[in-house]
């Protein structure tokens, strides 16, 4: 090698060494992260000449002005003559406000599409003194560099961000294949972003931009797209961001304390309390001749021997929690809580504004105190998640079909398994979801699951004599969309078009085969699957 190549090379490899480790810059309450892929490196305040492109951002603030005056525009529709509906729907299709915003359809928002004019824009947002790059909508595009200090502050202040926030869970629950809501829970809701490299027009740079769960705004930029940074940066940003409240703690749940036991008397110390909002220390004394010490911070109601609470969705979930399990193990505590969350969604009824569900072993016990700051913690890191997909049951010790056993999941905790993968086991067909937009990506094919049960039985003698094979002990048939059928490994899914046809049955074997097969060679040889699907079908 010629000396100058060498020295040429010596200068480059540290150059690129630099740009691969390269931290992903997290703007947030004053200050300037700097993280790795696995921790926090480097903290320092936030320097007002800090930019960023403005990227796909710039649909959050059509949607934003969109909602707050009330706009009624039509959905788009894709018809196909556009390379950019890859972003919004297939052709045929159409998408409405929400998901567009989610699926960051540019197309849905162009103002020319919506009718919003220049005039119009820049006097709304000069009402709202944004700043000079938000009121010149020729501007607002994804190559406009702004401030990030600027860009917080209108975050801060975002018309309609409580919706904006609601909605754009959804953007965490969609990010690397459910892995992201794994590591950071209901904690973060963002826009995603991404532009062409500073540097390099051939690289791209990324990130996100919105708020945690309280409110509060951030922004984060870092080399790749934004679902790189997402995918990447999972673990890091979990060290960060804390599961302080949420702003939108749910809608009031109306709860009747003690359903079961009929309430004798309430006393406040020594006299006997009135009908009306309870404010401190009581003495529940029933029927039964029992009696209990209870608390009340004014959420509690006595109405004629009847104890009702009212109570918001997250402070009910943390008060369950506590009752029924404890928030120890984090993990085990943090399935529990979705659980819980899901159930109530599942069976409460409607009264007025409220929610209502009684107080009971058939439905779900309370807490007649205000939960400790340890639920309440787990409570918020979830806030807001759901399952969707199956009916949600939970006992203290006895795992069943779509049950979560509380015990279990301690002991799957225990065992270093992370929330997400516990609820998959106890509910392989359901999917995390948010509470408002329940959606399950497994709908499930329960005649293909019972056939493909049954058939096991009979296979069991001739796959036990196979190398590698291994039993799946739960695992969950869905319809598949489109496509050839396949396998979510990491969920123990199979995705096929159903069982009516020897040729869906084939596809069936063929893909539990592969899980079944997942952590020897065999699993991969195409021709050794296919060769023995035919074998226990045909022969």
């Amino acid at each position: 090698m010629s000396r100058p190549l060498l020295w040429l090379l010596m200068c480059v490899m540290p150059a690129l060494a630099t740009a691969q480790d390269e931290p992903l810059r997290v703007a947030y309450k004053g200050e300037l992260l700097s993280l790795n892929q696995t921790q926090l490196i480097a903290r320092e305040p936030l320097p007002s000449s800090l930019d960023t492109p403005l990227g796909s951002l710039w649909k959050l603030f059509v949607f934003a002005w969109l909602v707050d005056t009330g706009a009624r525009e039509p959905a788009y529709e894709c018809r196909g003559q556009s390379k950019e509906e890859v972003y919004c729907c297939s052709a045929g299709g159409r998408i409405e406000r929400d998901q567009a915003l989610v699926k960051s359809c540019g197309l849905y928002f162009e103002p020319a599409r919506l009718g919003i004019t220049a005039t119009d824009w820049r006097t709304y947002w000069q009402a709202r003194q944004a700043p000079s790059w938000l009121l010149d909508l020729p501007s607002v595009q994804p190559a406009q560099r702004v401030s990030v200090v600027e860009l917080l502050k209108v975050l801060a202040s975002l018309p309609a961000q409580d919706q904006a926030r609601r909605v754009l869970l959804d953007v965490v629950l969609n990010a690397a294949d459910g892995n992201v809501v794994g590591e950071l829970g209901g904690r973060l809701r963002v826009k995603t972003w991404s532009w062409l490299g500073d540097q390099d027009p051939q690289s791209r740079q990324g990130g996100f931009a919105g708020w945690t769960a309280d409110g509060s705004p951030l922004w984060a930029g870092g080399r790749g797209t934004s679902q790189m940074v997402l995918r990447h940066y999972g673990q890091a940003l979990a060290t960060v961001l804390p599961a302080a409240w949420p702003t939108e703690a749910g809608r009031c749940v109306e709860v009747s304390l003690f359903s079961k036991y009929p309430v004798s008397k309430v006393l406040a110390g020594d006299r006997r309390a009135t009908s009306g909002p309870l404010q401190g220390d009581y003495r529940v004394e029933f029927a039964n001749g029992n009696a209990l010490d209870i608390h009340s911070d004014g959420e509690l109601f006595l109405l004629n021997d009847k104890l009702v609470a009212r109570l918001d969705r997250e402070e009910y979930v943390a008060r369950v929690l506590e009752r029924e399990a404890k928030p120890e193990p984090a993990e085990a505590a943090k399935a529990l809580a979705v659980a819980i969350r899901t159930y109530l969604l599942q069976n409460a009824t409607r009264n007025g504004d409220c929610l209502s569900i009684d107080d009971s072993s058939n439905r779900q016990r309370v807490a007649p105190r205000p939960a400790s700051a340890e639920s309440r913690n787990i409570a918020a890191w979830t806030a807001d998640l759901v399952l969707a997909g199956s009916t949600v049951t939970y006992h203290s010790d006895q795992p069943g079909p779509d049950k979560l056993a509380w015990q279990q999941a301690v002991e799957q905790a225990n065992a270093g398994q992370r929330y997400d993968a516990i609820l998959l086991h106890a509910y392989p067909r359901a999917s995390l979801s948010r509470w408002d937009n329940p959606v399950a990506s497994c709908e499930a094919l329960p005649a293909a699951q019972d056939w493909l049960q049954k058939q096991r039985r009979g296979w069991r003698p001739t796959l036990e004599s196979e190398t590698g094979y291994n039993e799946v002990s739960t695992f969950a048939v869905c319809k598949l969309a489109f496509g050839r059928p396949f396998v979510d490994r990491e969920r123990q899914r199979i995705y096929v078009r159903g069982v009516l046809t020897l040729q869906d049955r084939l596809d069936l074997t063929h893909e539990y085969l592969h899980l079944a097969f997942e952590a020897h060679p065999n699993g991969q040889d195409e021709t050794y699957i296919e060769g023995l699907a035919r074998h226990l079908l045909l022969e």
